[in-house]
């Protein structure tokens, strides 16, 4: 590992190199669904020659971006890439041939791959072209960057974060169902930038009838920014034809069941201003839509993990089959007293019952507090303190 001093202050290069490959690789979160959103950088004599990124699912991978730019500088040098590099033909040819074919002396892999394609094959592969390969720099912080990929992998089904916004005392909205504003501006702004980060957008019926949200990224003008999916569970098709998001850029799928009218599709894809599709899923034993096998049709539709904006029957559901996976909680300091509760029907009867959270952050934004973690089921829980991180 190349080193070097500053007074007292040793440098680890390769964790320098590999935090810089994250930064690219974050550059393609979401819109290189359902592909993970790599980033690598080539280094030669201290310099970097080369770095790309992911961006789009079909196109070059992050490798081959920072090979092109590198050219003949490749020869020799050190490349650092956020995940294990390809060995097989997908849509493009294999990342691992590439760095073979440029002549890179040594290859730092944060983590290695969970697609079964590739798992190991990438380093074996390299390895046995003389390739010195190291594993595990930097591992943590690239498997945050590719959690939904992998969960995706591992489950069949998109990683589902549910973002909300509530008062002290947990509600997210009055009595009347009046919720805007919750939260001041800043948190807001921030919300776009989350939405940013997700392929998909979902919610229910419910909250589309009492909200008419756009479901949109609005912190850039028109096509700046790239629009994700937008998702409604309407097990009847109560959706109006006037609903907002049925008119902004982008697709919209809506899933339903059996039980909803059928003449109800075609009024609402001829409303339309975009392309809208309905899919028809046999509805549980409740009438609901089934909602796991909606979310691995969303997997094959590319997504790899989906921003679910509530309502409380949504999201209590999906707690209820443990398809809720994460937690971006916006904590407005006001008291209501009574209102519209954040989760319903849960209702545990002791407090080891309860959801709780591991892996929490927790930050300031304007006057609100934002908390982010992932969910522990009751059966998942282990004895012992979470850890927790402030910052």
């Amino acid at each position: 590992m190349a080193t070097g001093t500053i007074g007292e202050f040793e440098p680890d290069w390769d964790a320098h190199f590999m935090r810089l490959a994250i930064s690219l690789g974050e550059l393609g979160l979401a819109q290189s669904s359902p592909n993970p959103s790599v980033g690598a950088v080539i280094v030669r004599d201290g310099e970097v020659v080369g770095q790309g990124a992911h961006l789009k699912a079909g196109g070059p991978h992050a490798e081959v971006h920072a090979l092109r730019m590198a050219g003949e500088a490749a020869n020799g040098s050190t490349v650092y890439v956020t995940l294990e590099p390809c060995s097989h033909h997908g849509r493009t040819p294999p990342c691992a041939d590439a760095l073979i074919a440029a002549g890179v002396r040594r290859v730092v892999i944060a983590c290695p791959d969970v697609n079964p394609q590739v798992a190991g094959r990438g380093i074996a592969r390299l390895r046995e072209a003389g390739i010195e390969v190291v594993v595990g720099v930097e591992a943590a912080a690239a498997k945050r960057l590719h959690e939904a990929f992998f969960h995706t992998m591992t489950h069949g089904r998109p990683l589902v974060v549910w973002k909300t916004a509530a008062t002290l005392d947990g509600y997210i909205a009055a009595t009347t169902g009046h919720s805007r504003y919750v939260t001041s501006r800043e948190a807001r702004q921030q919300v776009q930038w989350l939405r940013r980060l997700h392929p998909a957008i979902a919610v229910g019926v419910g909250t589309a009838l009492a909200d008419d949200p756009q479901l949109t990224v609005r912190i850039a003008p028109d096509g700046a920014i790239r629009q994700p999916l937008r998702v409604v569970f309407d097990s009847m098709l109560r959706l109006p034809p006037s609903a907002r998001l049925l008119h902004e850029s982008g697709r919209t799928v809506v899933y339903t069941t059996e039980r909803a009218p059928q003449e109800r599709v075609k009024v609402l894809q001829e409303a339309a201003a975009s392309p809208l599709d309905v899919v028809v899923l046999s509805s549980q034993a409740d009438g609901r839509v089934p909602l796991r096998e909606a979310l691995v049709d969303l997997a094959r539709r590319g997504c790899n993990s989906v921003l679910v904006e509530g309502g409380a029957q949504l999201v209590s559901a999906l707690a209820r089959e443990r398809l809720l996976d994460k937690v971006v909680y916006y904590l407005a300091p006001k008291l209501l007293g009574g209102g519209l509760p954040a989760l319903a029907g849960l209702s545990p009867a002791r407090m080891d019952e309860a959801l709780t959270l591991t892996d929490v952050q927790v930050s300031q934004v304007g006057p609100d507090v934002r908390v982010e973690g992932r969910i522990v089921y009751p059966e998942q829980q282990e004895e012992g303190e979470h850890v927790h991180r402030i910052g």
